[in-house]
């Protein structure tokens, strides 16, 4: 497939009792390119060439200012895509003028499978800092139940990380069911605050990808910040990181089997 470090595109027949899901995290820098442009469709150019059934989105406006000309990034993307949309506003201010939308930016998870229900919490921050949040989604993959996690930790303090990433293990608790987190965690491999999550999740990088994985900065990168994590009960089949200069980052993409008891 173009456009991608490994190959998605060799058949795969999953065994028995398995459903295989197609994952894609991906921060986008409200819509600029690492060339300076604002350009929403090349974003959904590269979302729909990845074929993700899920994709985790990070940086989004939504009516927030002329820096993506007041658009509804999120629901602009659900709708070109047709997918489902749920949105996390961990920033949530009055309109620039009476009757209009109310300007927010936050994280959104786009899912070819129906959402059925879906929450933001607001994770912990000090002062001075922007607020944080950890989006989920309950979506129904053809009768399985799966918990999606989206997040986007501070990128400047590794102890509001660390107090971040305890809150997220904290919300999510042992996982009963196939559960995903996805995100940018502003953290490399091995950096206290991503071992925390690693308490709970496996890094699908780890046994599904090839190379460093690096996601940041897009042009040149050189750090990977930016993660599929997975539950023990999901079986990782590939990872890899997409090229594009669609975002200063560039996105994860990984397939996963779910267990699905029942299915054959």
């Amino acid at each position: 497939m173009a456009g991608m470090t490994d190959d998605f595109a060799v058949s795969f027949r999953p065994p028995m009792g398995e459903l295989r899901l197609s994952l894609m995290s991906f921060n986008i820098h409200f819509g600029v390119g690492s060339d300076g442009e604002a350009d929403l469709a090349r974003l959904a150019a590269v979302m729909r060439t990845a074929q993700a059934d899920v994709i985790a989105l990070q940086e989004v406006d939504r009516f927030w200012s002329e820096r993506s000309g007041f658009a509804d990034q999120a629901g602009w993307l659900a709708s070109e895509l047709n997918m489902h949309l749920a949105y996390g506003a961990n920033m949530d201010l009055d309109p620039p003028r009476p009757g209009a939308p109310r300007r927010q930016f936050g994280t959104a998870i786009l899912s070819a499978w129906p959402i059925l229900t879906w929450d933001n919490t607001y994770l912990p921050r000090f002062d001075g800092q922007e607020q944080r949040g950890l989006l989920s989604a309950l979506i129904d993959v053809n009768g399985v139940l799966v918990d999606i996690y989206d997040t986007h930790l501070q990128f400047d303090d590794a102890a509001t990380r660390r107090e971040q990433a305890a809150a997220i293990v904290k919300l999510v608790g042992t996982p009963d069911r196939p559960t995903i987190l996805m995100g940018d965690l502003n953290a490399a491999p091995g950096d206290p605050e991503v071992a925390e999550l690693l308490e709970v999740f496996e890094d699908t990088w780890e046994t599904g990808g090839t190379g460093s994985g690096a996601t940041y900065p897009a042009w040149d990168p050189r750090t990977r910040i930016d993660y599929i994590l997975a539950s023990a009960d999901v079986t990782v089949v590939e990872t890899a990181v997409i090229d594009t200069a669609a975002s200063d980052h560039r996105p994860v993409r990984a397939d996963v089997l779910v267990p699905a008891p029942g299915v054959s």
